[in-house]
């Protein structure tokens, strides 16, 4: 609307920085959590002078650093990318309202780089005692990271706030405490305790030989692996309880949410059995498939729980500020009065140079668009889907394709859902074009539209006994008097 569209065929922009999120959010909690593991393991390993133990954890802190510190930042690297190309409105709203908090969070990464290879390269150079708080400063400047980032993904969810209602116009902190903050922070503390102890697991596994040593590895990660888990439960209540009351309807009524949130609780009871069963009451459970198994599980809890946390936040960007079309909110009455196509800059523009015809004293009359040749319609009309439903939707194929969904349904049909749009699914924004635009987007939409799965054949209606219209099968052939029924007494059964 304001900005240029980015089409990514079939795959669509949102699942592109889906799956780049869950793969940097999988590596970055680890950062946190294992930041807190590694710090807390090595001070006792310290108190103790367990060189077997110490050695175990520097060759772990290689492996964490590798993996958070380079890999992390270049998924992370990668979700600037891609959303800002994807959702500018969204993101650039969201840098003007948090620049202060981004800041902020930029600093506390500097930080965390820097105290992550100090950590690694000096161990045997610094003292103990400095060696073991240069650990607890990365872990510090990684969780309050992950508070941040925490803070601004809430307030996409819920702007309703902790020191009152956001008025849209700014108020740093009336955004950052808004009411998912704290249940989001809980949850996500947890999860990287959680999913840092599946780290160590796997890794122990690959990598000890020692059975002592593996056990020594289950037993002190078990309990910040259970305390994990309860965060999780405690977290997963309040975020339920502190939904906008739209999100927790679409929650309720979306079968595949509701699929998933029964998977994520599954999972999470499953993980806590295993936990409790393995490492805490059962050493010598780390078996390199045990530990996969187990961390595949977490991929899955954390991978649904994501799904989840996007998908109920629809059709809102930004919620009751900036919607899944790229406009705000308030913008959608002068969208429908102007016409969705003379108001968006891009659109304005390409109408205006493509179509001449249709304007008038250099704005676009709508009165004319019907006008138009059948191509020209259908061409205007894959302007308005990519403007106003590609960021969701797939055109013909792909990831939550349009075609596959209009399936057998009429020109009639289509039309009036694009008018009714969020009445016919409230997981999408409202029509903000005029009706003549509804027209040449069903133009377009019916090239795209898929074939009927099934074939039921000609329907007809005729008048019934109380004056309504009874629906009745396609003609049978003549209908055959058989005569009056005769009463043949009552049916008697053989023996």
């Amino acid at each position: 609307m304001h900005y240029p569209w980015w089409n990514v065929p079939h795959l669509t922009s949102p699942m592109l920085i889906a799956i780049i999120a869950v793969i940097h959010i999988l590596v970055s909690h680890y950062a946190v959590g294992g930041g807190i593991l590694l710090a807390r393991e090595t001070a006792a390993a310290r108190r103790r002078n367990d060189e077997v133990y110490l050695k175990y954890l520097r060759s772990h802190t290689k492996f964490f650093v590798l993996l958070t510190v380079v890999f992390g930042a270049v998924t992370g690297v990668g979700i600037w990318w891609t959303i800002g190309l994807a959702s500018p409105l969204a993101t650039g709203s969201l840098i003007r309202t948090f620049v202060f908090g981004w800041g902020i969070e930029w600093v506390f990464f500097i930080i965390e780089l820097v105290s992550a290879f100090i950590f690694l390269y000096y161990w045997d150079r610094l003292p103990p005692k400095k060696h073991v708080m240069i650990g607890w400063i990365y872990a510090a400047a990684a969780w309050i990271s992950l508070v941040l980032i925490t803070a601004i993904t809430g307030f996409m969810l819920n702007t309703h706030g902790l020191l009152g209602e956001w008025d849209g116009t700014g108020g740093f902190w009336r955004a950052l405490l808004n009411l998912q903050f704290i249940p989001q922070t809980i949850y996500r503390t947890g999860a990287a305790l959680v999913l840092s102890a599946l780290y160590f697991y796997a890794h122990a596994s690959f990598t000890v030989k020692d059975i002592a040593l593996r056990d020594k590895v289950q037993a002190r990660i078990a309990k910040p692996a259970m305390f994990g888990a309860g965060l999780l439960v405690i977290g997963a209540v309040l975020w339920y309880f502190t939904l906008p009351a739209a999100a927790a309807q679409r929650l309720e009524a979306a079968a595949a949410l509701n699929i998933f949130a029964g998977l994520s609780i599954a999972v999470t009871g499953v993980l806590f059995a295993l936990i409790l069963l393995g490492p805490v009451r059962s050493p010598g459970w780390l078996s390199p498939g045990f530990t996969m198994s187990m961390l595949l599980m977490g991929v899955c809890l954390f991978g649904t729980t994501e799904f989840i946390r996007e998908g109920v936040r629809k059709p809102f960007i930004v919620h009751n500020e900036i919607l899944g079309n790229q406009i705000h909110v308030n913008e959608i009455g002068p969208a429908r009065e102007a016409g969705y196509l003379e108001y968006g800059e891009w659109t304005n523009r390409y109408v205006q140079q493509k179509y001449p015809e249709v304007c008038v004293d250099g704005k676009i009359d709508e009165s004319l668009l019907l006008t138009l040749d059948e191509p020209q319609r259908i061409d205007l009309g894959q302007t308005l889907f990519m403007y106003h439903c590609n960021d969701c939707h797939a055109a013909a194929h792909g990831y939550s394709a349009v075609g596959p969904i209009l399936a057998g349904r009429s020109r009639e049909r289509i039309l009036d859902d694009v008018i009714h749009l969020n009445e016919a699914n409230g997981s999408m924004p409202p029509w903000c074009g005029t009706p003549e635009e509804a027209e040449l987007l069903t133009d377009y939409l019916l090239t795209i539209q898929g074939p009927h799965a099934w074939d039921f054949g000609e329907w007809e209606t005729v008048p019934g006994a109380d004056g309504n219209e009874d629906v009745v099968v396609e003609d049978e052939g003549p209908i055959v008097e058989e005569g009056p029924v005769v009463d043949e007494g009552p049916v008697v059964l053989p023996e």
